[in-house]
């Protein structure tokens, strides 16, 4: 299991790469909301920042336009393509982005679809699941899979999804603590729902909600809810030997410096 960072598409991505690997990592997850970036001059650039730092890219996160309120009043309203409104424009994004990815040799995309109806026959299940079907139509042929982000689903109701698509080529992305964030399951127990297609991680921690409108707070590794002993070993268990991409969503040195706590903590768990 490699351990890597989750950074950001920008005009410093070839710095940002070579500090990785200054700071003992193998490998990232390259997030990018702005499909304005998806350009000839950032394939230039992303592929300098792989041959310069030797960092492996392990999948491409793609992030879509309109509004995004991240809360649970608002956000099944305005997050990812469950919403209707936004769902025709979004899945273009999503598969610029997949192309983009395409162009890196990179096959992994990944997003948060939304707060996906734990009802089959809602219609914003129904549409989610069509659209994510058409999707698949382009990624597939491309040798490349569709993760999706956990959080603002249940484990069983994500399970749901990927066995009504059906492709073969569909996954997860498990976030560990947006599991606790959002209040939807404890990221250990998950695994025995969705842990055959776990294909990628975000390595967190945070902290349950503690009231109806706010996600729980995300903490430094090892400060919040998630039992990381338990979660490595049961990663052992399962076979799961693909990354273990630290996230941290503070900035400056303290992220850094939270990252490298991470980093040691997760490497004393191995």
């Amino acid at each position: 299991m490699k351990l890597g960072v989750f950074i950001t598409l920008n005009d410093h991505i070839v710095e940002k790469m070579c500090q990785l690997r200054d700071l003992g990592f193998e490998s990232c997850q390259l997030n990018c909301w702005d499909t304005k970036k998806h350009t000839q001059d950032y394939l230039a650039l992303t592929r300098k920042a792989c041959a310069e730092s030797g960092v492996e890219i392990t999948s491409f996160w793609a992030g879509w336009s309109g509004p995004a309120v991240w809360n649970f009043v608002h956000g099944p309203a305005t997050l990812g393509i469950v919403p209707a409104a936004y769902r025709m424009k979004r899945v273009e994004e999503l598969l610029s982005g997949a192309e983009f990815a395409a162009r890196l040799g990179i096959r992994n995309v990944i997003t948060h679809v939304g707060f996906l109806p734990e009802n089959p026959h809602d219609p914003d299940y129904v549409g989610t699941v069509a659209a994510i079907s058409g999707m698949m139509r382009y990624l597939k042929p491309r040798g490349q899979n569709f993760l999706f982000e956990t959080g603002q689903e249940t484990p069983v109701t994500l399970l749901r999804a990927i066995e009504d698509i059906g492709t073969g080529n569909l996954g997860v992305n498990l976030d560990t603590a947006n599991l606790i964030l959002y209040g939807k399951a404890n990221p250990v127990d998950a695994l025995d729902v969705f842990g055959k297609y776990v294909m990628n991680t975000h390595i967190k921690d945070g902290v349950y909600p503690t009231d109806g409108m706010h996600l729980g707070k995300e903490t430094a590794i090892g400060q919040g809810k998630v039992d990381f002993p338990a979660l490595i070993k049961k990663f052992k268990e399962i076979g799961y030997t693909g990354p273990l991409t630290i996230e941290r969503e503070i900035s400056g040195d303290d992220q850094i410096r939270d990252i490298l706590a991470g980093k040691a903590y997760i490497e004393s768990l191995l």
